[in-house]
């Protein structure tokens, strides 16, 4: 009996979302072995205190997952795809200067004092003070976004994950985290409100690019701006190649690099 198994695979609930870790399938034929435990902890929304509130937001994109999470590293489509009086206009793009590390399996936004330009951010300054305040965004293959704002003994921190659905449509879903603004009445629903924007003006906008890519353009990125849409082609290059020889991933950034841009 010890040589039958019923199919199953290792899971985790972590912040009420259910990872399932599927290995490598087996040969054909070869049927259910024992079950492989996964080689690492399922993700998990970073929190820095005991009190915290919890937001989730979830939708539906329709464009590959490639497209959708090249959407969310873009660094510089702000002022163009989420302007509103609360956020940001065209008429506040300066430059921008980001500092970018490589980390294991992707690549991480550096510390660093978050836009001036926006006006949420203006009210972290009734916190801290404006030089003390950081944002760090990471993203890791295959398919993360982590961001943490700290300022002071406040936080927020979120994680985005992008699903494939079909061959042309993902899923993009959002849990948040806080504990700042904690005293502001319906500061959940609130957020969510302010994310639903965030995301169906993305969406607006992947359906007119999804319009455009029926036509197998040629897709020109340009540096600096486009750089980390590279380095997550070249990362997905690497892994899918250390994969193939059994040999230890290449990361495609040497060390930490400097990027300009508008926004």
């Amino acid at each position: 009996m010890d040589r039958i198994y019923a199919g199953s695979y290792a899971c985790q609930e972590r912040d009420n979302f259910v990872w399932v870790y599927v290995p490598e399938p087996g040969p054909p034929g070869a049927g259910f072995a024992k079950r492989e435990e996964a080689p690492e902890a399922a993700p998990q929304i970073e929190k820095f205190t005991d009190k915290y509130k919890l937001a989730y937001l979830t939708a539906d994109m329709p464009v590959s997952i490639d497209h959708g999470i090249i959407g969310l590293m873009d660094p510089a489509h702000g002022p163009f795809v989420h302007q509103a009086w609360w956020w940001r206009s065209r008429h506040s793009i300066h430059d921008k200067q980001k500092n970018f590390e490589p980390i294991p399996n992707g690549f991480r936004m550096s510390a660093h004092t978050p836009s001036s330009n926006s006006a949420p951010y203006k009210l972290l300054r009734l916190y801290a003070a404006a030089d003390s305040i950081t944002t760090t965004i990471d993203f890791v293959l295959p398919n993360l976004r982590r961001e943490t704002i700290r300022a002071g003994k406040y936080w927020f921190s979120s994680l985005t994950t992008v699903t494939p659905i079909t061959r042309n449509q993902c899923r993009i879903e959002v849990v948040a985290a806080w504990n700042i603004f904690r005293w502001l009445p319906f500061g959940a629903e609130l957020l969510k409100f302010v994310f639903a924007k965030f995301v169906e003006q993305d969406r607006r906008t992947m359906e007119l690019q999804a319009e455009g890519l029926q036509y197998n353009p040629h897709l020109m990125l340009i540096d600096d701006a486009d750089r980390p849409a590279k380095w997550y082609f070249q990362l997905k290059a690497a892994y899918l190649e250390a994969k193939r020889t059994g040999t230890a991933m290449k990361h495609p950034m040497n060390g930490p690099v400097t990027l300009r841009w508008k926004s």
